[in-house]
C-alpha cells in the first residue's frame, strides 16, 4: 500500500470517530499509531473524558471484532480467557472462549482487578496467543488492547505491575477539553444523561481487515536512518543514567519507539522517520516504563517533567 493511501485511510478513521467524539485528536492519533505498529495503548484520565466512547467509536470505524471487559475486583482469569467445560452429552470437555478472543479489546478500568487477573492479558498482548489448560490458541494478528484507568480514585484499585505496563506501547494521559470543545460536547451530548452508542452517532466501518493488514505491512517498511536509531537509543539510555529515575527504560522501549515512529511517519505521508516523530512519541512510550526516584518524589518532580528534560537535552540529528 502506498504511503499516501495509509494517510487517507487514517483520515477516514479520524473523520468517522469525529462524528461522536469532539476533540481528543492527539488521543486518536496515538491510537492509530499503536494500531499500525501492532501495539497496545493505555488511556488514563478522569471519569467523563470519553475514554470508553472513544474506544467504542474507534473500533466501530474498523471492520474488526470488538470486545469489552469491565474489570472488577472479583473478576477471575477464566472470565477473561475462557475455560474448558464438561459436556455431558458428548462426555468431552468443550472450550468456552472468553471475551479476549476478539480483535480490538477494551479493557475498561483495568486497574480495578487484582494482578492475578491482570496477568491473564500478558501472553495475549506479547505473543497474541492464549494458553488454556496447556493448549495454545492463536489470536488475530490485529489483536489490540485498549485499556483505560482512572487516576483519581485509588481506593479499590490495583496498580499495574511493571511487566504488565511494559506490554503497552503507549500510556496516554487524557486532558480535559478546551472551553470551545466543551461547549460543542454539551451541545451534541446534552440531550440525555446516558452515553449514546457509536451506532447512534452513525459511526460505521470505513476500513476492513485486509486494508488494515496491508497498511501495517507497508508501515513496517518505512525507513529509519542510523542517526535516528542512535537518537532513540541515546534517549532511552539517558533514562537509565539520570539520578531522578530509579529505573530507566529497557531496550524493548527503544525498539517500540522505532516501530511507533515508522507508523507516525506513514500517518504523516512520509516513508522515512524524522527526529520530530521520535520527540512526539518518546514521552507516551516511556512514561509507564520508568520509575521516579524517592528523592525526586520528595522534591515534587514528576516522571513527565524528567522525561521532557531528557528529550530536550538529548541532541537530535540534523
Amino acid at each position: 500500500m502506498e504511503i499516501n493511501a495509509i494517510r487517507a485511510l487514517a483520515g477516514r478513521i479520524r473523520d468517522e470517530v469525529g462524528k461522536a467524539v469532539i476533540g481528543q485528536s492527539d488521543t486518536v492519533d496515538l491510537m492509530l499509531t499503536a494500531l499500525f505498529s501492532n501495539g497496545h495503548i493505555l488511556l488514563e484520565g478522569p471519569p467523563g473524558t470519553a475514554k470508553t466512547l472513544l474506544t467504542q467509536c474507534f473500533a466501530a470505524a474498523i471492520k474488526l471484532d470488538f470486545g469489552r471487559i469491565q474489570f472488577t475486583p472479583d473478576l477471575m482469569p477464566g472470565d477473561v480467557l475462557g475455560t474448558n467445560l464438561f459436556n455431558f452429552s458428548t462426555n468431552e470437555f468443550t472450550l468456552t472462549k472468553g471475551p479476549i478472543f476478539t480483535d480490538i479489546l477494551l479493557a475498561d478500568e483495568i486497574n480495578r482487578t487484582p494482578p492475578k487477573t491482570q496477568a491473564a492479558l500478558l501472553e495475549a498482548m506479547q505473543e497474541r496467543k492464549v494458553t488454556i489448560d496447556g493448549t495454545a490458541y492463536r489470536l488475530n494478528d490485529r489483536f489490540t488492547v485498549i485499556a483505560t484507568q482512572n487516576p483519581i480514585e485509588q481506593q479499590g484499585t490495583y496498580p499495574l505491575p511493571e511487566a504488565q505496563l511494559d506490554r503497552f506501547l503507549f500510556k496516554h494521559v487524557l486532558a480535559y477539553p478546551t472551553r470551545e470543545e466543551e461547549l460543542a460536547i454539551v451541545s451534541a451530548h446534552g440531550n440525555r444523561t446516558g452515553m449514546k452508542t457509536a451506532v447512534a452517532f452513525g459511526v460505521s466501518p470505513v476500513v476492513d481487515a485486509a486494508e488494515l493488514s496491508e497498511a501495517v505491512e507497508s508501515v513496517s517498511k518505512v525507513r529509519v536512518q542510523d542517526d535516528i536509531v542512535a537518537y532513540i537509543v541515546d534517549i532511552v539510555r539517558a533514562s537509565r543514567e539520570t539520578p531522578t529515575l530509579s529505573n530507566g527504560a529497557s531496550p524493548r522501549a527503544a525498539a517500540a519507539i522505532a516501530a511507533a515512529a515508522r507508523a507516525r511517519a506513514a500517518l504523516d505521508g512520509r516513508d522515512y522517520v524524522v527526529p520530530d516523530d521520535v520527540k512526539a512519541l518518546a514521552l507516551p512510550a516511556l512514561r509507564h516504563r520508568v520509575i521516579l526516584s524517592p528523592a525526586a518524589e520528595i522534591e515534587g518532580r514528576t516522571t513527565d517533567e524528567t522525561l521532557a528534560d531528557i528529550i530536550e537535552q538529548t541532541a537530535a540529528p540534523r
